[in-house]
């Protein structure tokens, strides 16, 4: 078995690596200060510093590193070659996946117009997003139903003519806030009374389609998330689009998601990891500069029990990562579905364990703005909501595992 990297990989990380001690590192207090401007103005326009970084990891040539595959606008990487430097990028996650053009929402939206638009769907929205000249959002959740169960949304997408009208309220709509978010794919249902995964449908909105009304941002954890455009409640009131906007056939919209959030599930969790490695630094910087008790932190018995359990959990976390990757090449999303699930389970709450220490440690400093450990301890038990909740991840791998063993099987 082998556990090295490539030379493709290693020389990616070589580079990127570079990119973000001379360009990412130096650019986070830019950003803090940035944010704190966009709120007192109550101003969701991407910071400045982003969209410097964007130009710069473009111009290096460091750019959609997510798309796997040649000759789709990607890098060419492998899933597995991919998540070492996902990894790197999650050290640094408002600004390095986005000054890369591998940040979410819009890597799984190129990622459904990749492998189900059609000529004229990626030529006006594939095209531009993948350049980076466009953003894009996700509406799926809904406020008035268990959205946990992707069957239950109840916005409409009905056939009139040669157009379809939508109706319905979403939520939590990652990035929708950005002006520069000009596309919204969004799920709804067509068909009634066709089985219950074959009523919905994805359909492309542009922003300023009459009826479209972002009524506002929502926040996460008291975090408002401008970095990235934010998280709206969207209102689609008899919005008419073109019958040609709808992604793949009627009813393929569950298939889709489906399809859309596999490897949604597996770049969050790469990501995260590079969290967990920057909060261990952390951790280990504070207990060796704080004393108490006459010692420093560092040698308190807690403290390194703390710091020996965080980095065997960042291992054993980094190697199931790093299979359900290889298996996602070698055998697909779908032969992949057992361990994408357990990533997804273990991911978040594993780091966010980690995380939780690293705020014990740094006493009350820990849960202030002074530290960036409070909003990454938010963001990661986000994670446990996004693409699917845990107990939903639960379930599906508890039922499979029980089928293995069922007697007579079922």
């Amino acid at each position: 078995m082998h556990f090295g990297f490539d030379d493709t990989t290693n020389a990616l990380l070589e580079r990127v690596g570079a990119f973000m001690d001379e360009h990412v590192y130096p650019a986070e207090p830019v950003l803090a200060a940035q944010l704190q401007e966009r709120v007192r103005a109550d101003d969701w326009t991407i910071p400045e510093v982003i969209g410097d970084l964007r130009e710069k990891g473009k111009a290096a040539g460091l750019w959609n590193f997510f798309m796997p595959g040649e000759g789709n606008g990607g890098a060419g990487l492998t899933n597995l070659q991919y998540a070492p430097i996902a990894e790197l990028t999650g050290r640094s996650i408002q600004l390095a996946p986005q000054a890369f053009n591998c940040a979410a929402p819009d890597t799984g939206n190129m990622e459904v117009l990749h492998m189900f638009g059609t000529p004229e769907q990626k030529e006006r929205y594939l095209t531009p997003l993948l350049d980076g000249t466009i953003r894009s959002a996700f509406a799926m959740t809904e406020p008035d139903v268990a959205s946990s169960d992707a069957t239950n949304v109840e916005t409409s997408i009905v056939r009139d003519g040669t157009d379809y009208v939508i109706n319905g309220r979403k939520f939590y709509i990652t990035g929708a806030m950005n002006p520069n978010c000009r596309v919204f794919i969004v799920m709804g249902k067509t068909d009634l009374s066709a089985d219950r995964h074959r009523q919905q449908s994805m359909i492309l909105v542009d922003r300023d389609t009459p009826g479209v009304e972002i009524v506002r941002g929502m926040h996460v954890f008291g975090y408002h998330d401008r970095d990235h455009g934010g998280h709206a409640e969207v209102i689609f009131r008899d919005v008419r689009v073109p019958a040609a906007n709808l992604i793949g056939e009627e009813g393929q919209g569950f298939a889709i998601a489906q399809a859309r959030l596999g490897p949604g599930r597996i770049h969050h969790c790469m990501r995260s990891i590079g969290i967990a490695e920057r909060v261990v630094e952390m951790l280990c910087q504070r207990v060796q500069n704080r004393v108490a008790f006459g010692k420093p932190l560092a040698r308190q018995g807690v403290i390194r029990d703390w710091i020996a359990e965080s980095r065997v959990r960042i291992e054993q976390l980094r190697l199931l990562v790093l299979k359900t990757a290889w298996l996602m090449d070698t055998v697909g999303n779908k032969g992949a579905h057992t361990e994408i699930q357990a990533i997804k389970i273990a991911t978040p709450e594993t780091v966010n364990w980690i995380i939780d220490r690293a705020i014990q440690a740094h006493g009350a400093a820990g849960i202030s703005q002074d530290f960036p450990l409070a909003e990454m301890w938010a963001g990661i038990r986000t994670l446990r909501f996004a693409d699917g909740p845990d107990e939903v991840h639960k379930n599906s791998l508890a039922r499979a595992e029980l089928r293995k063993h069922a007697s007579p099987p079922v």
